[in-house]
């Protein structure tokens, strides 16, 4: 396949210079790749700047729904495979064609996870060893490490296995939304997998929220993911370790008034894992102390 056979989707906030750097990269990939631009209700003029660019479609909604923006982007999409990248990431050359390749020829792959390089001084990101290194192996067949998790700005599906998984879920808004999309993926039998050779480029905007908001969006999300998709027990004592945090950790007490208020939207959601998925997810656990 060509790259014609990949479309880039980028949700997008407010940060417009970052994403100019981005759709320039990407346009000049040969071939260039389709791109979608969701704009999350910017008010820089983000759409506009991004519409001047060849081969860019822009939607623009009229606020900002978070991680879900990504899921506009694919269903207007019309390419069997979707790249995800940030408004301050793009792909290296050659590296959709790689992934395209590994999809082309493992029917049973639903996600490819790159290898990202951060920065000028294109270190790896913390994730890209973990990912290297998974505990889950290289299942015979596959093209790479099993993975249960993957970063947004650097991941490229299989759109059918992502419309079946439905996608970024809305109550996550922001923050390990990752996480919950692996498990939906692997629990429709798809499998996500590292690629060395598949690379991306991030160079992390300073315009961004604070590290202390953020870290308190993922344990609200991680919590939220818990109750979701993992046994009761699992649950609790998900509920027990946090609540023995908060004295010493004043965030603690915020994600969980998150989690309070969005409980009945989650439990509504609430549906167990195949036990095959739930053994990867306590292997992965285990390996890394959870």
């Amino acid at each position: 396949m060509s790259a014609a056979s990949t479309t880039v989707v980028i949700a997008t906030r407010d940060r417009a210079p970052e994403l100019e750097r981005t759709l320039r990269e990407l346009t000049a990939l040969r071939p260039p790749p389709p791109i979608v631009v969701v704009d999350n209700g910017s008010s820089d003029g983000t759409a506009a700047r991004a519409a001047a660019f060849p081969g860019v479609r822009v939607v623009r909604l009229p606020r900002n729904i978070g991680v879900a923006a990504r899921n506009l982007g694919v269903a207007v999409a019309r390419t069997p495979y979707v790249a995800f990248s940030d408004d301050d990431s793009w792909w290296a050359e050659g590296a959709l064609a790689e992934a395209e390749r590994i999809l082309d020829t493992h029917d049973d792959v639903g996600l490819v996870a790159a290898k990202t390089l951060v920065g000028e001084e294109e270190r790896e990101d913390p994730v890209v060893p973990m990912m290297a290194a998974s505990p889950l192996g290289r299942p015979e067949g596959l093209p790479g490490p099993a993975v249960l998790g993957f970063l947004a700005c650097s991941a490229i599906v299989r759109r059918t296995a992502y419309l079946q998984a439905a996608g970024f879920h809305p109550l996550l808004h922001f923050g390990a939304e990752e996480r919950l999309l692996s498990y939906d993926l692997a629990a429709r039998g798809w499998w996500l997998c590292y690629a060395e050779a598949v690379r991306a480029h991030h160079h992390p905007s300073s315009v961004r929220p604070s590290s202390s908001w953020r870290e308190r969006a993922e344990l609200r999300n991680r919590m939220l993911i818990t109750v979701m998709r993992r046994p009761v027990r699992r649950c609790l004592a998900e509920v027990f370790r946090t609540l023995a945090r908060a004295p010493r950790e004043p965030r603690v007490l915020g994600a969980l008034a998150g989690v309070v208020r969005r409980l009945p939207w989650a439990l509504a959601d609430r549906r167990r894992l195949p036990a095959s998925v739930e053994r990867r997810i306590r292997v992965l656990e285990h390996a890394h102390g959870g």
